[in-house]
């Protein structure tokens, strides 16, 4: 039962870190793209875009240190502590 409750886990994990990946990379994607069109509003654009991209990704390792604590907390819970 073990197994499987870290498995679940793991599954978690790599749903975190593949919505994080795409969140990314479509700011990035949408960013590359306004400043092709817009070359001279570059500096506004990539001031724009950073703010967003910080807070997933702070959103992202949050999520991970969670899943990490329930990990921690499924294991000691299972050696009776």
């Amino acid at each position: 039962m073990e197994t499987l409750y870290i498995g679940y886990v793991a599954i978690g994990l790599g749903l975190i870190v593949v919505g994080a990946g795409l969140g990314i990379g479509r700011f990035a994607a949408a960013a590359a793209e306004s400043i092709a069109r817009q070359p001279s509003a570059a500096a506004q654009i990539t001031g724009a875009v950073n703010l967003p991209l910080f807070l997933l990704e702070g959103v992202a390792i949050l999520a991970e240190v969670f899943a990490f604590i329930v990990v921690l907390m499924g294991i000691n819970a299972a050696a009776g502590g």
